[in-house]
């Protein structure tokens, strides 16, 4: 008798959650609220920024309710996977590594990553130059992966945070020697607030395409239908001008790219 009632049991309990899970009013994107001005919280605790209120343009033109569900960058895959949401908006670039794991919608955007230190500093970004100096990268990140394989091997320390507003509170407070990451972040998230005075972007911004391809929408491997849906959504706000009207807010200059 008690074995007959425990599938129905567990039924009954999984229920809410397979109903909440399968809702096609909602739409549930990862994202790490620590990337401005692409991702962050506001002082009443409600997430801001562009990729906020993209995400919102999209789920306006699918009809259906944007769900965030915040989550740390290093485990965005991994919980995609869990199907803890049904997709990631994060300023995440879909990179040929990536590609490995996860699918990715049409491009949301583009741009290559800068270094940035003190003003004045000779440091730029490559080996030669930070060799002996503590650099802060995301972790999870491409700027983490590409400094690793072309930079810590040949004497660069890297130090790797869960959120980049860590790591410029280290850079401020002398911990790290430069911080490597989106050079649009770096900029609007950082180098126009007060902390960022006395910091600068070094050298040139890396185009290399392993930090400097395209950023789009995370998805599982094999949903055909989400993507589909997806692509549409981005085509149609791209055309109607949304897609625009948010940007402008943001950025002087055209962010989504050639």
């Amino acid at each position: 008798m008690k074995r007959a009632l425990l599938p129905v049991l567990l039924a009954l309990v999984m229920a809410p959650a397979m109903v909440q899970a399968q809702d096609p009013q909602t739409l549930r994107f990862g994202v790490d609220p620590s990337y401005p001005p692409f991702e962050s919280k506001a002082a009443d605790g409600s997430l801001v920024g562009f990729d906020i209120e993209l995400g919102n343009a999209i789920c306006a033109q699918l009809n259906q309710k944007c769900v965030w569900v915040e989550q740390s960058f290093d485990g965005m895959i991994p919980a995609l996977k869990a199907r803890k949401f049904d997709a990631i908006l994060s300023a995440m670039s879909a990179t040929e590594s990536r590609r490995q794991q996860i699918d990715f919608t049409h491009r949301l955007y583009n741009g290559p990553s800068a270094l940035i230190a003190r003003s004045g500093t000779k440091l730029q970004p490559d080996a030669k130059a930070l060799q002996g100096q503590r650099v802060g990268v995301v972790q999870g990140s491409t700027q983490e992966s590409f400094a690793r394989t072309e930079w810590a091997a040949k004497g660069v320390t890297l130090v790797s945070y869960q959120t980049q507003d860590q790591i410029y509170q280290d850079l401020v407070t002398g911990r790290l020697d430069a911080a490597f990451q989106s050079s649009v972040q770096a900029d609007y998230g950082f180098l126009q607030t007060p902390r960022g005075k006395g910091f600068a972007l070094v050298g040139e911004p890396v185009k290399d395409n392993r930090v400097a391809g395209d950023v789009a929408i995370g998805l599982r491997r094999g949903d055909a239908a989400l993507e589909d849906r997806l692509n549409q959504a981005i085509d149609a706000i791209r055309k109607n001008g949304n897609y625009q009207r948010v940007a402008s807010k943001y950025f002087n200059f055209d962010i989504y790219g050639n």
